[in-house]
């Protein structure tokens, strides 16, 4: 009786664990297994000592304005959480308006087809994805214009990912991914049709160099339209409770510094850019783009104790339970920064690059 009693409270176990793995999947989507979560390009048994190399970064505020360094503290961030975005998020790194009667899948890709429309590009133009990820956007945008998509990321595990998921999505032959930083692009003059970045260029320690950059490969007349993470007129510097949620926000995305709203179109202006519109997406009547964080808060920290098992187990190498930890963290963070006002992270900002 006693052996039978074993047998099958260990199966219970197993079947529990297989539901909890396998069946239940992430938090939002069920693309990458949780069996599979790692830390991108770096090596098992090197992850927990990059993640420790990335909070050293903070450490030392001086190198955080050393542009030289950002482009590696970048790459190894995104090392780090590609996996897990992936798993708990789905292949679309950004947020997007929540929208009524909407899944947030649908509202995802609403944003990201907004972006191309203002862009104006037909069939067959050359459109820029700036910072594109694991493609997600790039895909969804592809599909939608019939644009020829060529997407930028600085980490080589990203360019596997999305090339993969180009193939499987039957889209390679119409969208291209390349390995380089959005700083010193490998692309020649006056190349694109049109370019876009979505929630990406908060990772340059210089907004003016990454727009410099884009409107280089631009062609005369050729428009541009980014999503800006940025604070809004609510913030307020002397506010000890504002700096925190900011500092917290950077310190989790991998952020040399957020930006403030008004400093996007002078910034823009200085490279040579004409301003065409800027709007915060985030306002009314637009949803809480942050609901979503909010609504996941069980399945994280569902998914906290998932990783922190695999972590145990040593499924997932040491250090992914960290990482986990570090942005269920940051979701409050951003909660917070979208509650009170102060934090948007789709200031809209369509540009067009002079014709003469």
């Amino acid at each position: 009786m006693d052996a039978l009693a074993l047998l099958c409270t260990v199966g219970l176990v197993f079947a529990g664990l297989y539901w909890f793995l396998c069946v239940l999947g992430a938090a939002e989507q069920k693309g990458k297994r949780a069996v599979d979560l790692g830390g991108g390009s770096i090596s098992r048994e090197k992850v927990e000592d990059r993640y420790r190399q990335y909070w050293a970064f903070f450490r030392k505020p001086k190198e955080i304005d050393r542009a030289e360094k950002v482009p590696h503290f970048v790459d190894t961030f995104y090392n780090l959480v590609t996996d897990i975005y992936e798993w708990g998020w789905g292949q679309s790194f950004h947020f997007s308006p929540s929208l009524k009667s909407k899944s947030h899948k649908e509202a995802t890709r609403l944003h990201e087809v907004r972006a191309v429309d203002l862009l104006a590009v037909r069939a067959g133009d050359r459109v820029l994805d700036v910072g594109c990820g694991v493609g997600g956007p790039m895909r969804a945008i592809a599909a939608h214009s019939g644009a020829r998509v060529v997407g930028i990321t600085i980490n080589e595990y990203q360019v596997d990912r999305a090339r993969s998921h180009n193939r499987k999505a039957g889209l390679d032959s119409q969208c291209e991914v390349v390995c380089g930083n959005f700083l010193q692009m490998p692309f020649e003059d006056g190349s694109f049709d049109g370019a876009y970045s979505i929630e990406a260029t908060c990772h340059a320690p210089r907004l003016e160099e990454a727009y410099a950059e884009v409107y280089r490969v631009l062609k005369p007349g050729a428009l541009y339209v980014s999503y800006e993470w940025v604070t809004t007129p609510e913030y307020r510097p002397e506010n000890p409770e504002h700096v925190e949620i900011i500092h917290g926000i950077e310190q989790g995305n991998a952020l040399p510094g957020l930006r403030s709203f008004a400093d996007v179109p002078e910034i823009a202006r200085q490279v040579g850019f004409e301003v065409v519109t800027e709007e915060d997406l985030a306002l009314p009547p637009a949803l809480p783009w942050w609901s979503r964080l909010k609504m996941g808060r069980v399945a994280y920290w569902r998914n906290n104790v998932v990783v922190m098992v695999l972590t145990f187990l040593g499924i997932a190498p040491k250090g992914v339970d960290d990482v986990h930890e570090m942005l269920f963290k940051t979701a409050a963070f951003l909660t917070r920064g979208g509650e009170t006002g102060i934090f948007t992270p789709m200031h809209m900002i369509l540009l067009r690059k002079p014709v003469s």
